[in-house]
């Protein structure tokens, strides 16, 4: 009896913590979010602005045609207000965001323990993962040690490599902390390099040389599963202000803070830190990249949502000098997962004019200062029914959309010249 009673404490306390856990994230009952449509810059700015200087919005997304931005329903008569005066017209794209994290998470507790990919992980079994296949494969891949987080996080990589002489591609993946189906996508694209029987897939994995980081943010990372749902940046304190952290992909050294394209304001989502490299977690990978520069030809970024790649500039609107190569090598991937039997579209163009000016992102990094003439940033599916909480169901179809994708990439790149090896054997 003694021993029941003692398993029914527990339990009790096992149960109270998972509801104070519970009870202790941010929720977003019946917050909406709105696709507004906008004809000119100026209308498209009115909105940003909401998310930018008022509590209750958040940007989702924004380009050249309309703005989507979540708001909380205490709000939701102002925000009308505003689109009516400057008569924007819209449309709800969810009208419950909660809904949305809910089923995400009932279909993280349906899955059974095994790593796979018809649910959403914690760091801890991503990591996991990560240690499992470096035991699996050890003579074809190592561990790479990025660096360390704010938090005092190690940020893992993994470089995959067959043979000695191969050019490199990098993939980063998850800077920004809510974007779920990156890192996703990241580790089954490392299991389908070391697992596929595929020729093509075969050839992708044993001709050049990967590095890939499945989770850059790993303190914002750990934030969404714990607390926020929504949370974009990193998690370190911003001196004399209330807000916290940075958006890392504002934060490296290249054009920083210039053309609009990021804000000083540390309660913005896209606050550019206090300056370049302020952020541990962007200082680690940008030294790290420098490090292996020669090594390197192609970075890709992945990102979510809108199914749009984007290439340098995110700075100006002047086309890169090798632009008419980098929109060759997106149309194929454009074209390759557009001809699968999902039909998913992707579009590409510069960020500048595809989206929106950026600065400080490590795309443009890679491009400006370090010479590597082939970066993206892929943002991944959807266009926005979804979002940011895209569904466990379609992660295997965008996993397969991606490596689509990748190979048409990659063997637009080497036609053109830019898979060449870079440093001497």
């Amino acid at each position: 009896m003694k021993v029941f009673r003692e398993a029914l404490i527990i339990f009790g306390f096992l149960t109270a913590c998972l509801v104070f856990a519970e009870a202790s994230k941010e929720r977003y009952d019946n917050f909406k979010v709105l696709k507004i449509k906008t004809k000119n810059a100026r209308q498209r700015q009115v909105i940003e602005e909401l998310a930018e200087n008022m509590k209750g919005f958040n940007l989702w997304h924004s380009d050249d045609k309309e703005v989507h931005i979540m708001v909380n329903p205490q709000k939701l008569i102002y925000l009308q207000n505003v689109t009516r005066s400057y008569q924007l017209p819209f449309q709800v794209m969810v009208s419950n965001v909660q809904s949305l994290i809910d089923a995400e998470q009932r279909a993280q507790s349906t899955d059974d323990l095994s790593f796979g990919w018809t649910r959403y992980y914690l760091l801890a079994d991503i990591e996991a993962f990560l240690d499992d296949i470096l035991a699996k494969y050890p003579e074809v891949t190592s561990h790479i040690d990025i660096g360390t987080s704010y938090e005092g996080r190690k940020i893992h990589g993994i470089k995959i490599s067959y043979k000695q002489g191969n050019p490199g591609i990098f993939i980063e993946s998850n800077i920004h902390a809510r974007e779920w189906i990156t890192s996703a996508t990241a580790t089954w694209f490392i299991n389908q390099l070391l697992t596929s029987t595929d020729t093509d897939v075969r050839d992708l994995a044993e001709n050049y040389d990967w590095y890939i980081v499945p989770v850059l943010n790993v303190d914002g990372f750990v934030y969404t599963h714990t607390t926020d749902r929504m949370w974009r940046k990193t998690r370190q304190p911003v001196e004399g202000s209330r807000c916290i952290g940075a958006d890392p992909n504002r934060n490296s050294d290249s054009h920083w803070m210039e053309s609009n394209g990021a804000s000083s304001n540390p309660c913005s989502e896209t606050f550019a830190g206090i300056q370049p490299f302020s952020e541990p977690e962007i200082k680690a990978v940008t030294d790290y990249v420098a490090s292996i520069k020669e090594r390197i030809n192609i970075y890709l970024a992945f990102h979510s949502y809108s199914q749009v790649l984007l290439s340098p500039y995110g700075h100006t609107t002047e086309h890169a000098d090798n632009h008419d190569d980098l929109m060759a090598v997106a149309k194929a991937y454009s074209d390759a997962v557009k001809a699968l039997p999902y039909g998913t579209e992707y579009t590409y163009g510069t960020s500048a004019t595809s989206m929106y000016f950026t600065t400080g992102s490590t795309r443009d990094w890679v491009y400006n200062e370090q010479g590597i003439r082939i970066s993206y940033t892929i943002e991944f599916r959807d266009t926005g029914r979804y979002g940011f909480i895209l569904p466990p169901i379609q992660i295997l179809p965008h996993c397969e959309d991606t490596l689509a994708g990748i190979l048409a990439l990659v063997k637009k790149a080497k036609e053109l010249k830019y898979l060449e090896v870079k440093y001497a054997l």
